[in-house]
């Protein structure tokens, strides 16, 4: 594409320098420049008496010196961050010479540089003149082009002058125009261009001393080769068009208008000086049209400036110059020429955001696109672009353009801004789009969801829908919001497939049992879960399933709470099925219902087809059907059963599953007390319920049941919640058997004696009159309390009651008299056996106590006789033989009172000295001081006075006892 058809632009601000001072301002009017070049923030200026003048930022000449004696300086090259300066000066009567400068290292005589190294420019010995020269960043290696098409190559150490070495590289008939260096730590290759072709050659690296190699037929003229510094690319500029070359051959191209006398390299841009226009043509007529009309042929008569980038594709400046151009250099961030006429210009690039607008102002968003990636912009302000462009081809009326824009720009563009244009029903497509990309880049509210998923039901297309929820990757909606939209909607299958993929159980149950009413998928989906998950889901509708699959809801409830419970697992056959097409909307808004259980989240699921609500063609899916389901019997769930208390509320109005329910549980060891306490209480309630509910036998067989439970000793009931149930429920036995296992027996025969149940009353006294004696003086009481109690207990039964007291001796005759006499019930014919039995056996029991009292008195007489006659009158001992030894018995011998006598030698002397007892009465006095002694001990023991009392029938005897044995501290004879 020739220059005249880019689209121009004047990306650059255009000024003229204004040199500092007088002197700088005479040194450029005098045109004694010859040769340009800038670094290290100095312009370098060569002159044609061989002087080099320093231009510092304020454009004033900072610093002079004389560089050669001879000749001009013809060409210069500043290493770019040190203080080292190469200048060549010409005399084409000698040969050239090259010197390196140290600006910073002055003489100390004369104040100028230090001269580092100087050398003379061979060129086999032939006088012309340089044409181009170039050289490496650390001048190690110099190129050196001369008009005579001979190519010179120094190398050495020109910095500390160990040295160099020349060598002439390339020959050839054509003028040298161009060289320049292409180097990589591992290759240096020169590119040489003369006016009829283009070489390389590799200097330094593999391939070295090779030939030159041509590139192209085709060279270019003096000053139209350069090198981006950044690409590192040659730029070769033709007539036809201006050439980028690399190491690999030709790169792009783009079409030139003429003739091209200088070529620069600046930033991204490419600069071309061209000559003036040749008179009358064609070229010159659209010059003139395009760059200031027709006024003046002389403002055309000087040199055409223009910069161009060749990525965008357009002409960032251009101008005409009333001078010609002398050189292009660029320096302090901006490109310069230096005209003939001494003056200098300065193009200063203008702000990016300054270049946007004028493109903004042409409507030209693509290129301001181009421009702002090209530059480095970040992607929100590229996004501000892609919104103008958006907003620029919404009014021009394509919308699908706008939109492809719009959705760039999705990034930082308020949605709303977007949505609010394409609200109206013909634009729904790209609302669509639009909402769809939302979602993409997670841009999407819970708002943008329902609206997208609005827009997928207004249009009935059901496939984007399926689409939209099916999306691989992160989730990029709000889930509840599509969840709801799609209950609402009716495409429950749908909504489950959501609630079932991202593992939201709890709504694929509010899906299966409020929307399908499918209970017992419901449920099966439920015992597919991991323990923790079903938990929840299983306690919300546990009313719901037990009213509609009460057997499978009580199974699944006691393997749970029993800590049996294992998830189930499906294996699915791997065999494909075809599942029927819809008839219309109907037929698929019922098998939106019918079809769900493909649905439940097993580990196998078919997720690949979901029906909808609308008809829709046949689809192929791997049937859930066949699937065969079974418990993962390797598995082990891991959970802590609760309570059994928290299932109980859902077992009301189901008494029968309840009852089941607590059974399971009560057989399993791991409950814990308070657990089994509530099992058992619960249980024996719902027993008691049940028989409240029957009649006859099977209320006897709940009774039964109940009485049952509570029987054990190791029931954990609470007694008062066994009484309190059992007395709303009527259950006696119950109150009953509560009270004889916590000992009330006196309580029981009450509660029969207060309901005036006789018939009770009697076989309570039986049962426990043995371990409750004092039910008998209270049976007695009852039976003579009223006459047709009496008759209905007999008089048998009175006559044992009064046998069974007169026996045990629970009530003083007197108490019984004074009992039966309280009212006029019993008659003395009735009691009369029992008083001639009382009076008769205590007149016997008198006579003999009387007995026992004489025979006491004359056995302590006789016992005081004897003491009284053994200390007042003489004993005789009248015993011939010795009871020890059984020999006759001879002096010495030892008498004593009892009557015994033996020999002094068969009495075995004490070793204290005491007093020798009878060795036939010792056992019996030793018995009698034990008992003295055990008596003594016993006096101050009062808890055994006290036992003895209360465990005594006749207490009076006891004290009795207690008394004649000396406890009470009466005086007696030792």
């Amino acid at each position: 594409m020739a220059l005249l058809l880019w689209k121009a632009f004047d990306f650059f601000e255009v000024s003229q320098v204004k040199l500092g001072d007088d002197e700088t301002r005479s040194f450029f009017e005098n045109n004694e420049i010859s040769s340009v070049c800038s670094g290290s923030d100095s312009l370098f200026l060569g002159s044609d008496n061989g002087y080099v003048r320093i231009i510092g930022p304020s454009w004033k000449i900072v610093r002079s010196f004389q560089a050669h004696d001879t000749g001009r300086i013809t060409h210069m090259r500043q290493v770019e961050g040190t203080s080292l300066l190469v200048t060549i000066s010409e005399d084409l009567s000698n040969e050239p010479v090259l010197k390196v400068w140290a600006l910073d290292k002055p003489v100390k005589k004369t104040g100028l540089p230090t001269c580092l190294s100087t050398l003379n420019i061979h060129n086999g010995r032939k006088q012309f003149p340089i044409s181009s020269f170039t050289a490496l960043e650390d001048l190690s290696q110099l190129a050196v082009g001369f008009a005579n098409g001979a190519v010179t190559v120094i190398r050495g150490d020109l910095i500390h002058d160990r040295g160099t070495k020349q060598r002439i590289v390339y020959e050839s008939e054509e003028p040298i125009t161009g060289v320049e260096f292409v180097a990589d730590p591992k290759l240096t290759t020169l590119f040489v261009a003369t006016t009829s072709k283009l070489l390389k050659l590799v200097i330094s690296g593999k391939g070295q001393g090779q030939p030159p190699r041509t590139i192209e037929d085709a060279g270019c003229a003096a000053g139209c080769m350069t090198v981006n510094s950044k690409t590192g690319d040659i730029i070769v500029v033709r007539e036809d068009a201006v050439y980028y070359y690399t190491l690999e051959g030709r790169g792009l191209c783009f079409a030139n208008d003429g003739v091209t006398s200088l070529v620069s390299a600046f930033q991204d841009y490419v600069a071309l000086v061209s000559p003036p226009p040749v008179s009358g043509s064609g070229g010159s007529d659209s010059i003139r049209r395009r760059f200031g009309g027709t006024n003046t042929e002389s403002l055309f008569n000087a040199a055409r400036f223009t910069m161009v980038d060749p990525t965008l594709q357009i002409v960032a400046h251009s101008e005409s110059l009333i001078s010609e151009v002398k050189s292009v250099f660029q320096i302090w961030g901006d490109l310069y020429i230096l005209t003939q006429d001494g003056k200098v210009n300065r193009y200063h690039e203008k702000s990016l955001q300054q270049r946007l607008e004028l493109l903004y102002q042409r409507n030209l968003f693509p290129l301001a696109i181009n421009l702002a990636q090209k530059s480095g912009m970040d992607l929100q302000q590229q996004n501000v672009i892609y919104r103008k462009y958006g907003d620029h081809l919404y009014q021009k009326g394509d919308y699908d353009s706008a939109m492809s824009q719009y959705i760039k720009a999705i990034d930082n563009t308020e949605p709303s801004q977007v949505i609010r244009k394409f609200l109206d029903t013909q634009r729904i497509h790209n609302l669509i789009e639009y909402l769809e990309e939302l979602h993409e880049h997670h841009k999407a509210t819970a708002d943008h969801t329902t609206l997208l998923l609005n827009c997928y039901a207004k249009l009935k297309d059901v496939d984007k829908l399926e689409k939209f929820i099916k999306s691989e990757g992160d989730l990029k909606f709000d889930l509840d919001t599509a969840i709801t939209m799609c209950r609402q909607g009716g495409y429950f299958e749908q909504a489950a497939y959501l609630a079932t993929k991202h593992g939201e159980n709890d709504l694929v149950v509010d899906i299966l049992i409020e929307d399908s009413k499918n209970y017992a998928e419901a449920l099966e989906f439920i015992w597919h879960l991991d323990a923790e998950t079903a938990y929840p889901c299983l306690m919300k509708y546990a009313r719901v399933l037990l009213e509609n699959c009460p057997s499978d809801t009580t199974k699944i409830f006691i393997d749970y709470y029993t800590g049996k419970y294992k998830p189930k697992v499906n294996s699915v056959p791997l065999e494909e099925t075809q599942t029927l097409s819809s008839v219309g909307f109907a037929a698929g808004a019922a098998n939106a219902v019918q079809n769900l259980t493909n649905l439940l989240p097993l580990p196998y699921m078919n997720t690949s087809a979901v029906p909808t609500p609308t008809g829709q063609a046949p689809q192929t899916t791997v049937s859930d059907a066949g699937a065969v389901v079974e418990p993962d019997t390797n598995a082990e769930q891991k959970y802590t059963p609760p309570p059994p208390r928290t299932a109980f509320s859902s077992f009301i109005d189901h008494a029968d599953e309840f009852i089941v329910f607590l059974e399971a549980c009560l057989k399993e060891d791991i409950l814990k007390d308070s657990d089994k306490a509530d099992l058992y209480t619960t249980l024996f309630e719902m027993y008691l319920h049940k028989a409240s509910e029957r009649k006859g036998m099977q209320r006897e067989e709940w009774e039964s049941k109940a009485k049952k439970l509570i029987e054990g000793r190791e029931v954990p009931i609470e007694n008062s919640n066994v009484l309190l149930l059992s007395h709303l429920s009527d259950f006696r036995d119950g109150t009953t058997l509560v009270k004889e296992q916590s000992g009330l027996l006196f309580d029981i025969f009450r509660s029969y004696t207060s309901a005036k149940d006789t018939r009770g009353a009697i076989k309570a006294l039986r049962k426990y009159g043995s371990e409750e004696p004092q039910l008998y003086p209270a049976a007695l009481a009852y039976f003579t309390s009223d006459a047709r109690i009496l008759e209905e207990a007999g008089p048998d039964e009175l006559a044992n009651v009064l046998n069974k007291i007169d026996a045990d001796g629970l009530m003083a005759p007197l108490q019984v008299i004074q009992t039966l006499g309280s009212n006029a019930v019993a008659t003395m014919g009735m009691i009369k056996p029992y008083l001639r039995e009382t009076i008769t056996r205590e007149r016997r029991e008198i006579a003999s106590n009387r007995r026992q009292i004489n025979s006491f008195r004359k056995e302590t007489e006789a016992k005081r006789s004897e003491i009284a006659e053994l200390g007042a009158k003489p004993a005789v001992f009248q015993a011939q033989r010795c009871p020890g030894c059984g020999g006759l018995l001879e002096l010495p011998a030892v008498h004593f009172l009892c009557k015994h006598s033996f020999h002094q030698r068969c009495l075995k002397q004490t070793d204290d000295g005491s007093e020798v007892e009878c060795p036939v009465c010792a056992v019996n006095n030793a018995a009698v001081r034990a008992m003295k002694r055990s008596q003594g001990e016993r006096a101050d023991r009062h808890d055994l006075f006290k036992d003895a009392l209360e465990k005594g029938d006749d207490r009076f005897k006891t004290v009795a006892q207690w008394f004649g044995q000396g406890v009470m501290g009466a005086g007696t004879v030792e």
